[in-house]
């Protein structure tokens, strides 16, 4: 909680007032009373504005990152290509919050450095306020389409991407620094997180090191439309520390005292600064990003082609006592999901040696039991568009929401936590038996 008297005493500062009102421009602007933010849209017309605001109790100012023909024209129910039509452009923002002060501050650094790697000279950086940092580069810096869409019709998605990737790009280093920091005392790192040693600690076969992944939050989730940041110069209410622009090739060397309202000047630093933006200069990095994005898709699609794969089913039949139990549910019968019940069985018998005239039968019996049965000609034509494929698929595995879980009959025993499908579950507790036998 910030007191009304201190508040009130910063913002009658006009420099203070200035600069918060030049980073409104174009800009929905959300005004936070301790805990509580005033309605939305709204914006900052005059330097004035601030003080009268900080009068009624103001203590903070946040501003959106995406720029708009006229913010008064926002509002919830406006659909896509709307919101499109009305914004103007974006900023790249980067949230950095570890949690913990020193480490966001190396974590910004990283960041920092590789945007500039990326060839972004117009790299802006200010402190939060609290405990983290936020590293910007305006829209003036990014190509005006790519490809054959307008860039400012790429929010949030190009955003999102790039956040991923810089975090990508980094957190192996940041996990180096931190070690660094805490002189290689993992469970210094432990004690501040408040993780668990197997959450970020990785070993492989030469080396121990931190995985800073689970505590390194660069903003990917919560980039999303009329998303807001703290503006520069904008009071923290948990600190009393202001959202202070700073040299972003010194972030290393910043320290919150440096923050504190009545010890701070306005500095030379100006976040967001259009006008150091030159045309396509974070071009690199924008396509850097989109082909990371590519490619990570590409590797997610292999890896659930690679859970599809055909494979050789058993030469005879594995019998009932072995079916996993969410198979055993479905056939005693079901209220809802019975087509997507369907495809789960014709592959699981397949893939457990059952012959179609056995599958046949099973499943005209398994059908009888649903609450409204599917219409035979659908069943039987579904089993034989698989026969006619004449390739053995395995059923989804188990944690595909669409499927067991989505039906509801993914109910664990003590054997599931050991294999990740349900033809597996039937031909390793197989595998077992014939072992023991």
């Amino acid at each position: 909680m910030i007191p009304i008297s201190v508040s009130l005493s910063y913002y009658k500062r006009k420099d203070v007032q200035e600069e918060i009102l030049a980073n409104s421009k174009d800009r929905e602007v959300a005004v936070k009373f301790n805990e509580q933010f005033s309605k939305r849209p709204d914006i900052l017309r005059y330097a004035n504005d601030i003080l009268e605001l900080a009068k009624q109790g103001a203590t903070s100012f946040h501003a959106s990152e995406e720029r708009w023909r006229n913010p008064l024209q926002l509002e919830p129910l406006l659909r896509k290509h709307e919101l499109d039509n009305l914004r103007l452009g974006w900023d790249l923002i980067l949230d950095i919050d570890c949690g913990i002060f020193e480490y966001s501050r190396e974590a910004a650094d990283l960041v920092i450095k590789a945007l500039k790697f990326h060839g972004v000279r117009s790299v802006s950086c200010k402190f939060s306020g609290n405990k983290g940092f936020h590293i910007g580069v305006p829209f003036e810096a990014f190509p005006d389409k790519t490809k054959n869409d307008e860039m400012k019709r790429l929010f949030p998605e190009a955003p999102k991407k790039i956040a991923f990737y810089i975090k990508e790009m980094i957190k192996k280093e940041l996990g180096n620094r931190i070690m660094e920091l805490e002189k290689n005392n993992f469970n210094a790192v432990i004690e501040k997180t408040g993780k668990k040693p197997n959450e970020i600690i990785y070993e492989d076969a030469k080396t121990r090191a931190l995985n800073a992944e689970p505590f390194l939050n660069i903003d990917t989730l919560l980039i999303s439309s009329r998303h807001l940041y703290r503006m520069p110069y904008s009071l923290h209410e948990k600190s009393g520390l202001l959202s202070l622009p700073l040299n972003p090739e010194k972030v290393l060397s910043f320290e919150k005292e440096l923050a504190i309202p009545k010890n701070t000047a306005i500095s030379k630093y100006r976040f967001l600064d259009k006008e150091a933006a030159q045309t396509n200069e974070a071009k690199q990095l924008l396509m850097e990003a989109l082909d990371f994005s590519i490619k990570l898709e590409d590797a997610k699609l292999n890896i659930k082609l690679k859970d599809k794969r055909e494979f050789t089913a058993p030469e005879n039949a594995l019998p009932e006592e072995l079916f996993p139990p969410c198979v055993k549910l479905i056939l005693n019968g079901l209220e809802d999901g019975r087509k997507r019940a369907l495809f789960i069985l014709i592959n699981y018998f397949a893939s457990v040696g059952w012959d179609y005239d056995m599958i046949e039968n099973k499943l005209k019996e398994w059908n009888s039991k649903n609450r409204e049965p599917l219409r035979e000609v659908y069943l039987i034509g579904q089993l034989r568009y698989h026969k006619q494929m004449q390739k053995k698929i395995l059923p989804p595995n188990c944690d595909n929401e669409m499927y067991m879980v989505g039906i509801g009959v993914c109910k664990p025993d003590s054997f599931c936590p050991k294999i990740r499908n349900p033809a597996q579950y039937t031909t390793r507790k197989a595998w077992m038996m014939g072992n023991k036998k």
